[in-house]
């Protein structure tokens, strides 16, 4: 989850400069949207280890409410909010809102889509989140996806001939949750028949998948 470990590519960019920015962000919310496997949650990594900041689920702002979890915080990352939502904490996500933006204390928060696609029934959080800026991670391109399946592949500590990568390539879904659903099926497959990872038991796991 370091930074170092972050792949860098056009998809990804504007986000990552978005990130980079800290603390000369306009108000107090960046929101990083993206789909599943896309990078949001190592990226939310990359920003705590760069601020300092206070990962709060919706059990945190539950029981310590919007004042609790600001107490000695730099930062704070709220990931996925539309959980936080469902959990019926908009009027806590509110008075957090206001009370960052008078302490001048940067929020990241995540999910799959912008703030106006989130299930918000407060007015007041939803024009205030609205007016926050947006850094979508896109589609992967060619480049990334090989990188990623590369990436994921060594994090198995497997190394695969280039063959095998240029197959999948071609004919794998191609987004970011395609890339990590078929490498662990791949590894998973090879582990259970004791195979070593080639075209032929590639081709097989993206059938079944």
């Amino acid at each position: 989850m370091g930074g170092e470990d972050f792949l860098v590519a056009p998809p990804n960019a504007h986000a990552i400069a978005w990130v980079e920015r800290w603390p000369d962000w306009p108000g107090p919310v960046l929101v990083i949207a993206a789909s599943q496997g896309a990078g949001k949650t190592h990226l939310a990594h990359v920003f705590q280890c760069m601020s300092g900041a206070r990962m709060i689920t919706p059990r945190d702002l539950q029981s310590e409410r919007a004042d609790g979890v600001l107490v000695g915080a730099s930062a704070l990352v709220l990931e996925d909010v539309t959980e936080f939502l469902v959990e019926g904490l908009a009027e806590e996500l509110l008075h957090l809102y206001n009370l960052a933006r008078e302490g001048d204390i940067k929020i990241l928060m995540t999910g799959e889509n912008p703030p106006a696609r989130w299930p918000i029934e407060l007015k007041d959080l939803s024009s205030r989140l609205n007016t926050a800026p947006v850094a979508q991670i896109q589609p992967p391109d060619d480049a990334l996806l090989m990188a990623l399946i590369v990436k994921q592949f060594a994090d198995r500590q497997l190394n695969i001939d280039q063959d095998v990568l240029t197959y999948m390539l071609a004919r794998m879904d191609r987004s970011f949750a395609g890339v990590r659903d078929l490498i662990r099926a791949v590894d998973e497959r090879a582990l259970a028949q004791k195979r070593a990872i080639t075209i032929p038991l590639v081709r097989q796991v993206i059938e079944d998948l």
